[in-house]
């Protein structure tokens, strides 16, 4: 009795399964979406979900396909795909069959397919099966950074005008990329989700998709350790719309995310589809980058956010209390504009720590009041921890070049400067082990974990190491 095609294909995934060797990520994802049809002449036909599935198939397991194929028809046996065009539509069978596998166009690429988001608000990873277009992606956008409430002055007036531009035409302005850089806190991340959220009220259509640089190295890490580079890049290919945030963490590091970024950056630019970058340093003073990707930064508009002149500074005072519904003496609003000048997360920090010292202790809000709460906060403020300040201090301390923390070498004194800069960014910062040790000389979270448990216990035992952790702790509270 002849078999039916559902067990002929159902004894091919087997011997598919055992060729894979345990795969079981690359068997959910590439064989078991097909579906068989019909076996007709010793022609097996099954049902794929695209054209861009069954090019991967034949490009990627087609030596697979064939062992399964011949061993279970026989030597002349054959195999035809049907491509799903929609859920409501007959599949469309590519007629002429080759002596592996057909090929054909695909006339409709929004296919229904499943995704892998992961947990509510993550980016997915690794995203979804590449190639397909018209899918519903998370933009990570925060909705609280519009460009209402991003108020102008002649310290952003270029940018501000620029993302308003790109906004309303991504991708066919000059200004691609567009590159927004300037020191902390004066509202890089602000303008680019403004941007992004305006690109998506004027183009409904686009996918508009926002990440910060070191989530893009970590999906990239782990898309290398589950062997799935080529769907991570093929879905940031797939993005009308890209903005990194702070793409001066891949300095010095990173080599291969920078390489993967570099092809993404290519193939968005040469499709018109917009790109956007914030970076804390122009691209003149970014060291550490590969070449030829800086090069491509200065391909476009390169827009500096300065620090906001005094009026600006009121401005956006008077912006945040309006939004507050709190009224609030010009007398004072004018103290904190004069008095706080280094940045805005700084101006808005000290107008937020002003309105609670009202509240909780139940006192008006005046212009003595707020010279005794700007004091104080002057006084306290404090340099920004991150990993690359870490690194310099740990660096500086012990005499060594701070690109000694990315080297290989296994010299006692730089593993020894290598764990101490891991255990003070597990201790100072709130970034993830993986990105502590990407950033440490592309190491993974174990390794990290190691080190962080090796200090601490030579913190209890060794006296040098002892007065190494008490010298720097006393230099990051400096």
């Amino acid at each position: 009795m002849e078999k039916s095609y559902k067990t002929v294909w159902a004894e091919c995934l087997q011997i598919i399964k055992d060729n894979l060797h345990g795969n079981n990520e690359v068997f959910n994802m590439w064989f078991k979406p097909i579906v068989p049809l019909n076996l007709e002449n010793k022609v097996l036909t099954i049902q794929v979900p695209s054209d861009f599935f069954r090019d991967w198939l034949e490009e990627h397991y087609i030596d697979i396909l064939g062992k399964a194929i011949k061993t279970k028809i026989g030597p002349e046996g054959m195999l035809r795909y049907a491509v799903v065009m929609s859920q409501s539509e007959p599949p469309t069978v590519i007629s002429q069959p080759s002596k592996g596998v057909s090929r054909g166009t695909l006339e409709n690429p929004a296919v229904p397919v499943p995704t892998n988001i992961g947990k509510e608000g993550d980016v997915p990873n690794p995203f979804l099966i590449p190639g397909i277009k018209k899918v519903k992606v998370p933009s990570q956008l925060n909705e609280s950074y519009t460009l209402d409430n991003f108020v102008e002055g002649d310290c952003n007036r270029l940018a501000r005008a620029a993302g308003y531009a790109v906004a309303q035409r991504p991708g066919t302005t000059a200004f691609n990329p567009i590159l927004i850089y300037g020191s902390v806190g004066l509202g890089k991340t602000h303008l680019a989700n403004a941007i992004g959220l305006k690109t998506k009220e004027y183009n409904p259509d686009k996918t508009v998709l926002y990440v910060s640089s070191e989530t893009f190295m970590q999906q990239f890490a782990t898309a290398g350790k589950n062997g799935t580079t080529a769907d991570f890049v093929r879905f940031y290919q797939m993005v009308d719309v890209l903005i990194i945030d702070d793409i001066q963490f891949w300095c010095n590091k990173g080599p291969r995310t920078q390489e993967a970024f570099f092809h993404i950056f290519n193939h968005l630019h040469q499709s018109n589809k917009q790109i956007i970058i914030t970076c804390d340093k122009s691209p003149a003073e970014l060291a550490g980058l590969e070449p030829r990707l800086l090069s491509r930064l200065k391909w476009g508009l390169q827009a500096e956010l300065q620090q906001p002149d005094v009026e600006t500074r009121m401005a956006i005072l008077k912006k945040k209390l309006e939004s507050e519904g709190i009224d609030m003496p010009h007398d004072v609003i004018e103290y904190i504009a004069y008095n706080i000048n280094s940045n805005v997360r700084e101006l808005e920090g000290a107008l937020i720590s002003l309105i609670a010292q009202s509240s909780l202790n139940k006192k008006q809000i005046t212009l003595e009041l707020a010279k005794q709460m700007i004091d104080k906060f002057v006084k306290s403020t404090s340099r920004e921890i991150t990993i690359d300040y870490i690194q310099k201090v740990v660096c500086d301390y012990f005499n060594l070049p701070v690109d000694s923390i990315q080297s290989k070498t296994r010299k006692r004194e730089i593993v020894q400067a290598r764990q101490l800069t891991m255990y003070f960014a597990k201790k100072l910062t709130k970034s993830s082990l993986a990105i502590i040790g990407l950033q440490c000389g592309n190491k993974d979270h174990a390794t990290v974990l190691h080190a962080c448990k090796t200090v601490a216990n030579l913190a209890d035992t060794d006296k040098q190491f002892q007065s190494w952790i008490s010298d720097l702790s006393k230099k990051f509270k400096e």
